[in-house]
């Protein structure tokens, strides 16, 4: 659990990044649900990474007429400090749902992938690769030059939206699975991460679209 924290950590302190969206499941059960009030949940061992999330997310609802908090504000420091049990979870849940909360959006990073890709050092747009002769003419330096290879990360992170209002199996309304390759900075990174959400939750219908008009 240590370990995966820390890798959403690392994720969400990290910046440009191309997210793709890998799969995605809505459950037919909720083919009319729209969020009352969102509590939005970064598991990462960073507070300072978990903040930046949870804060450009709330305010991403709060623009589509959304109540939204982040999770950090909710939950006690021991909950995310040490290991909890089901009846301790359940506590928690209770308070929120108390709290007046219906929705728990929750994103965690299931796993990396080391890659590596072939860089070729400039483009030979005049050579077709049709014949033996030009394709190995192209491809010939990976011999030479290992600098031709470039590793880099692939972070898979999942996303789940849960009605906590539905104490059952049919609680979880939405889950996405995304990748996030070679993210480098924190504020690029975290948008893009977002904004992938925000559209595929749009999409669903699961919120509305933005209002232009609010700031």
């Amino acid at each position: 659990m240590k370990i995966i924290t820390k890798i959403l950590a690392i994720m969400l302190l990290a910046g440009c990044s191309s997210t793709r969206l890998i799969d995605s499941w809505r459950n037919p059960d909720y083919l009319y649900f729209t969020p009352q009030k969102v509590l939005i949940v970064g598991v990462s061992h960073n507070l300072t990474a978990r903040k930046i999330f949870e804060v450009h997310l709330k305010n991403e609802f709060n623009m589509r007429n959304i109540e939204a908090d982040e999770s950090y504000e909710i939950f006690d420091s021991d909950f995310t400090n040490t290991k909890q049990t089901d009846e301790d979870i359940q506590k928690q849940l209770d308070k929120v749902v108390g709290k007046g909360y219906d929705v728990i959006l929750i994103s965690t990073v299931k796993g990396v992938d080391e890659k590596t890709s072939y860089t070729r050092g400039h483009s030979r747009v005049d050579y077709t690769w049709r014949r033996f002769r030009g394709y190995y003419l192209l491809y010939q330096d990976i011999y030479h030059d290992p600098g031709y290879y470039e590793n880099y990360r692939v972070y898979n992170i999942e996303s789940a939206l849960y009605n906590i209002e539905e104490d059952s199996e049919k609680s979880l309304v939405w889950v996405a699975s995304y990748d996030l390759v070679d993210p480098k900075g924190i504020q690029e990174t975290v948008e893009d991460y977002v904004d992938k959400i925000i559209k595929d939750l749009e999409k669903e219908n699961l919120i509305p679209r933005r209002n232009k008009n609010k700031p």
